[in-house]
């Protein structure tokens, strides 16, 4: 298996952000969300963004903190979308709540977040 988060994996491009607040749809495990596109422009099979609230954590330190834990999150169990995707996908992961939840707790979240992903692409 492979762990790293290359950059060719990094959401960057403008237009695929817009797409995916135009388009894209949303899954949900209370306090992460996931908002993801079919990308057909990417060559890449997934590309993943991350992003935490300015109006929950004023500091730029907390906000940080929590991307990093997210990027993590994801890092460590990407595999388990890989293996269930055919096309190319475009995700958002946002943290949503004032909670400062700990490492363990957001993992648990991601991975049944995850789950929950990989049902609605199923559909």
């Amino acid at each position: 298996m492979n762990f790293n988060y290359p950059k060719n994996e990094k959401l960057k491009s403008k237009n695929t952000i817009d797409l995916l607040f135009s388009e894209g749809k949303s899954v949900s495990k209370y306090p992460l969300r996931l908002v993801f596109v079919e990308n057909p422009t990417e060559t890449e099979q997934l590309k993943f963004g991350v992003s935490v609230s300015k109006k929950y954590f004023k500091k730029a330190v907390d906000r940080n903190y929590f991307k990093r834990l997210l990027r993590e999150c994801y890092r460590l169990n990407k595999n388990m979308i890989l293996e269930n995707i055919e096309k190319p996908y475009a995700i958002m992961f946002f943290y949503q709540t004032k909670e400062r939840l700990t490492y363990h707790e957001i993992h648990e979240k991601t991975i049944l977040l995850f789950e929950k992903f990989i049902l609605e692409i199923k559909k």
